[in-house]
Order: structure tokens, then C-alpha cells, then sequence
């Protein structure tokens, strides 16, 4: 008899090669339509519909209607932490992983879902831990406040949600932590405000520039 969640079921959605593309399409964060995902998924919107119609059914994505189109996004940043683990164990850990041209760019800043992950992620959620930013649960200091209200992420700017503050997301291609949760989107929303770093169209990456990333540095010490 089994006891506990149907893990299963979720790997069996996630695991279709179709299905897998499809979900990281929408790791940026974006909403698609049907028609987007098929093409980026290399196959016919009608067999793209079956697919988005089982991940809606499952609870892995979540579909809004506008007009004519219905828009397919992930479920929560629940999804985005699993696709984002899953992704550690797609490369061989004990060997080099081999990149194309673009790749540089993802491992060193990308949108994980809503918040910042790769090489300047990973360097913020270590900073904040080695210098008490955050308790061992991951709840904020009085001096994460402090440094987190620096760059405008102050307790009342944050919404009112079920979500943690802070959260530990693996990230995939440091195979390390970085900073998930409320702040972590607010402190990615606060980078685009400030200007340090910007969003490149259509692509997960965080470019910062040559100035935002020396403020950036300097800001987490």
C-alpha cells in the first residue's frame, strides 16, 4: 500500500522529452501560448495541446485566458525549483560540461522563474549566509535587513504571500545554492530598477553592465 505523495505520477509529467522542453522554455518566468511552445518544442500545436493539457491537468502549469489565447506559465516557483534540480543531474557532474557560445553568459547571471541564479546568484546567497545575512533556517537578520534595504528590499515592499522570504534553489550549473523566494525576486526586480543589469530579449540571461556589476559586488561585500 503507498503512503505519501504520488512522486511518480509528477516524474512521469516531467520526464516526456516534449514535456521537458516545454517546461524549460518557461523557466524565464514568461507565459506562452500554445502555439510558442509547439514551435519551440519542434512539434504540431495539436500535439503540443495534449502535452500542455496533461502538465495544466497535473498541477504543473497554470493557464490564463486573454482574448483569443490562452497562456501557459509554470505552476509556481515549486516547478521552477524542480526543473532547476532536475537539470544538476541532466549533466555529468564528473566531467567538464560542454557549452556553445551562449552558455558562458547563462552559467554566469540567468532568470531562474523570478529570481537570479548562476555564477552573481550564487555569490549572493554564499555572501549572505557567510556574513549573517540569514539564519540557519534561512529566516533574515536584523543585518540582512539592513543590507537588503540598501538596494530598496525592505519588509514592506514585499507582498503578501504564502511563499517564504528565502528559499535555497540548487542551481544547475554551479551545482551549489542561490537565492530563492520573496527577496530573492525582489532583489532581481531591484537589479533591472537600478540599472546594474538588464534582461537580454528572449533568453534567460541577466547581463549586467561593467558598472552594475562592480555596484553589485560591492553591495554584497
Amino acid at each position: 500500500m503507498r503512503e505519501g505523495p504520488d512522486i511518480a505520477r509528477i516524474a512521469a509529467l516531467v520526464a516526456d522529452p516534449v514535456r521537458s522542453s516545454m517546461l524549460l522554455a518557461l523557466m524565464d518566468g514568461r507565459a506562452l501560448t500554445a502555439t510558442e511552445l509547439a514551435s519551440l518544442s519542434g512539434v504540431t500545436k495539436q500535439t503540443a495541446s495534449g502535452h500542455l493539457a496533461k502538465l495544466v491537468d497535473g498541477e504543473v502549469l497554470a493557464v490564463e485566458a486573454q482574448g483569443r489565447h490562452r497562456y501557459f506559465r509554470l505552476a509556481g516557483a515549486h516547478v521552477a525549483a524542480l526543473i532547476e534540480a532536475l537539470m544538476v543531474f541532466s549533466s555529468d557532474a564528473a566531467s567538464p560540461v560542454r557549452t556553445g557560445p551562449k552558455e558562458p553568459a547563462l552559467r554566469k547571471a540567468r532568470v531562474c522563474y523570478d529570481h537570479l541564479a548562476g555564477e552573481m546568484g550564487v555569490a549572493l546567497y554564499d555572501r549572505a549566509r557567510e556574513a549573517g545575512w540569514l539564519t540557519d533556517d534561512l529566516g533574515v537578520t536584523e543585518v540582512g535587513w539592513s543590507r537588503f534595504s540598501a538596494i530598496g528590499v525592505t519588509p514592506d515592499s514585499l507582498p503578501r504571500s504564502n511563499r517564504p522570504p528565502c528559499r535555497a534553489c540548487l542551481d544547475w550549473s554551479q551545482r551549489r545554492h542561490h537565492l530563492a523566494g520573496l527577496i530573492g525576486k525582489a532583489t532581481l526586480d531591484r537589479l533591472f530598477a537600478l540599472s546594474w543589469a538588464r534582461r537580454l530579449p528572449a533568453s534567460r540571461v541577466v547581463a549586467f553592465t561593467p558598472e552594475g556589476e562592480r555596484r553589485f559586488r560591492e553591495w554584497i561585500g
